[in-house]
């Protein structure tokens, strides 16, 4: 039985290793799945979710190829280990994590890989919604006939916490892939959103992961169209981004690899990247006043 307050020092905690949990979004053909080709493949394990891996079709790397979510569901329970706040009967609590063990083998088999490559996140919510589907919460109690706030509200409750879990397998980089869509808001402005089944999600999954990212194409002062990321949420462009490292530039280079490379690199001080001082109030310019005289 453990004695005392389980306090983790400072020295302990900036010790731990931690990996990166990143989503990444991009149009179709932008080259979201070619990213893993900036990974090394012996230390990365791919989840191909799509079944699109036409552009890495050469790349020797492991895969794993989930068909359906309940699979899904398994393969997050076996990597990222059973949350012992969870009662037997819910996914990802220790009688989950015990039955995959059973039908998957020793989870040591994972430690050999660093980074966990997720293609895609919209595909896999929408196994997650057909899934939903099928469950007593997508039939309306009055009616008998399926109720669609009660499917979007399960896909959201599951979506979010498949997320959370693989989010706390905090010794491994977790990358999420997914389209981009480009809509219109209600003043007619352009607007670029994950595409995920459902609203919570997308609404959740910046405060889920650490970096958001978007690839996309980007032109220079010369008019040339390059390839980057866009990394910080306050970009001119309007793309979804987010970096809780401090660590990036607003425009980083497409490649994966020196991507996590710089983001486990010295942080930038806090006090450095903050402005906690109130702003100078803008003097205003005085008014230029042309005197005149009458005679």
């Amino acid at each position: 039985m453990m004695r005392g307050l389980p306090i983790i020092s400072a020295e302990q905690r900036l010790a731990e290793h931690r990996g990166v949990k990143a989503a990444i979004f991009g149009k179709p053909g932008s080259g979201k799945t070619w990213l893993l080709r900036t990974l090394m493949n012996s230390t990365t394990l791919f989840l191909d979710l799509e079944a699109g891996d036409l552009a890495i079709g050469d790349l020797a790397v492991d895969t794993i190829r989930p068909r359906t979510w309940q699979e899904c569901r398994d393969f997050a329970a076996f990597i990222g280990g059973p949350n012992p706040a969870l009662r037997d009967d819910q996914p990802y609590s220790q009688a989950h994590f015990d039955a995959v063990c059973q039908k998957f083998g020793d989870p040591r088999v994972l430690e050999r890989y660093e980074t966990v490559f997720i293609d895609s996140i919209t595909v896999a919510g929408r196994l997650c919604f057909q899934w939903c589907g099928g469950q007593p919460e997508a039939v309306s109690d009055k009616t008998g006939k399926p109720d669609l706030r009660g499917t979007y509200g399960l896909q959201g409750r599951e979506m979010i916490a498949w997320l959370v879990h693989l989010q706390h397998t905090r010794a491994k980089n977790i990358v999420f892939v997914g389209v981009l869509d480009e809509k219109l808001d209600d003043f007619n402005r352009k607007i670029y959103v994950p595409q995920i089944e459902g609203t919570k999600t997308g609404l959740e999954l910046p405060g889920i992961v650490d970096e958001v990212l978007t690839l996309t194409e980007i032109k220079d002062e010369e008019g040339k169209s390059y390839r980057a990321f866009v990394c910080h949420t306050f970009n001119p462009h309007g793309y979804p981004a987010k970096d809780r490292s401090g660590r990036l530039d607003m425009i980083e280079e497409p490649h994966r690899g020196r991507l996590l490379a710089k983001l486990g690199g010295p942080a930038t001080p806090a006090t450095g990247r903050m402005e906690l001082g109130r702003p100078a109030s803008p003097v205003a310019a005085p008014l230029n006043h042309q005197e005149t005289t009458e005679e």
